[in-house]
């Protein structure tokens, strides 16, 4: 249960980035609310993961997860450009992400 709280805690990670970079320095307030509701759902969920997954692993999946969803989400909707070498280069976040759950 822990790790299916922990990958929907980096999903959320990712609608807060986006939501902080949408809300123009908490200018907007529909993306400034979207941030902090995210905000406090993706910690929450981190939290609960900690409480039986290790830290270092918690953090790094749940980093890694919202890290590759916020940049993937950024070149689909074209507010940032996309190559092969950076598609590949979050791949390998996503192949590390894995990796470590299959080694806990």
């Amino acid at each position: 249960m822990a790790w299916i709280v922990l990958v929907i805690s980096g999903i959320f990670e990712a609608v807060w980035a986006t939501a902080l970079g949408k809300s123009e320095g908490f200018s907007k307030l529909n993306p400034s609310i979207i941030f902090g509701v995210a905000l406090v759902i993706s910690m929450g969920g981190l939290a609960y993961a900690m409480r039986t997954l290790p830290i270092g692993t918690s953090y790094a999946v749940w980093v890694g997860i919202g890290a590759s969803l916020t940049v993937a989400y950024a070149m689909i909707t074209g507010s940032e450009s996309s190559s092969i070498v950076k598609i590949l280069l979050i791949l390998g976040i996503v192949g590390c992400v894995i990796g470590l759950k299959v080694l806990h």
